[in-house]
């Protein structure tokens, strides 16, 4: 009997030392790829901007970050998606404006996006542009507002999805000038563009990497930009809020995970975010689409996207707005 019970010790102590000896699991974060769904189409502002930071994690993570996108339902149909994935770290969420806007703009959503994420990294903060087909007559802000005036129901604007912050723009923009628009929206403002630049509809406040893009390239005429003054990548662009004075919407570009995600995992995650957005490289290609890093705690992220709630809950109801 003694010796059973001196074998029963010995083997709960080299148990033991098993387990203290060996590293938690997420110490080896990441083994294997990790997956960054995308709630929007492939080619709009959030994919180019998600595969920049995709390339920068892989190569500090030494893992590939696969981007997934999965387009529809303003970015709800991604956020359902990462919420119900196993909390592990392997399935993450890119996370814009939408999220918070989403929260009290759809009225049946299945999640509670503060309660059932863990908040990781911010990557940046960002700009809407007013960009208009060039067969549109309004070349300023002001004269966009008279011919809106004078053709009311007449003029539709796009946007990359309900409760995105491309058409919570628009509609903040309605409220604040009066102007009588109609609202068109698409699985992502790259598959908008060619209604626009052909001018089947009129416009969209689009984000500024993609808005930049056609700008630049002439297919469409940037009459604003949403930022309460003018924005250090586009300084030629007047603020909207030159002409309609109060009028802000000011994105932000982020990760998620699903509730429970270890927090060394994030710890992991928000270092290499940080590491990479200090590097010369990558910010200088962040900047080049029209943002400034913003690298902040998970903390200070996750305050953010509550704070961004709050707001966009009261233009929701100020606006009257609202998705089944």
């Amino acid at each position: 009997m003694l010796r059973i019970l001196r074998n029963a010790v010995f083997g709960l102590v080299f148990l033991f030392g098993l387990f203290a000896a060996s590293p938690p699991a997420s110490a080896a974060y990441p083994d294997r790829p990790v997956h960054w769904l995308i709630g929007f189409a492939a080619g709009g502002p959030v994919d180019i901007v998600a595969r920049i930071m995709a390339q920068a994690l892989s190569d500090r993570l030494g893992q590939q970050f696969i981007v997934e996108n999965r387009a529809g339902s303003g970015g709800n149909i991604a956020a359902g998606a990462a919420i119900n994935a196993a909390p592990d770290g392997y399935t993450l969420l890119f996370v814009a404006p939408n999220n918070a806007i989403s929260t009290s703009l759809y009225k049946k959503l299945p999640f509670d996006f503060l309660r059932d994420t863990t908040p990781v990294a911010s990557i940046m903060q960002l700009t809407n542009m007013l960009v208009v087909s060039n067969a549109f007559p309004a070349k300023t802000v002001q004269e966009f507002i008279d011919y809106c005036k004078a053709n009311p129901g007449k003029i539709s604007f796009a946007s990359s999805g309900n409760g995105t912050s491309v058409h919570m723009s628009a509609e903040l923009f309605k409220v604040m000038t009066k102007c009588d628009m109609v609202h068109v929206p698409y699985r992502g403002s790259a598959i908008a563009f060619p209604d626009i630049i052909s001018n089947k509809v009129q416009l969209i406040f689009d984000n500024l990497p993609s808005a930049l893009e056609q700008s630049k390239g002439g297919n469409v005429r940037a009459l604003g930009v949403t930022s309460p003054q003018r924005w250090p990548a586009v300084p030629d662009v007047p603020a909207i809020a030159e002409t309609v004075p109060g009028f802000e919407s000011v994105g932000f570009y982020g990760i998620s995970a699903p509730k429970g995600t270890p927090g060394e995992v994030v710890e992991i995650l928000n270092k290499a975010v940080d590491d990479a957005l200090k590097d010369p490289k990558v910010a200088a290609r962040l900047t080049e689409n029209g943002g400034i890093p913003r690298p902040m705690t998970p903390a200070e992220f996750g305050k953010l996207v509550a704070d961004e709630t709050a707001k966009w809950k009261k233009v929701v109801e100020f606006a009257g707005v609202s998705v089944d």
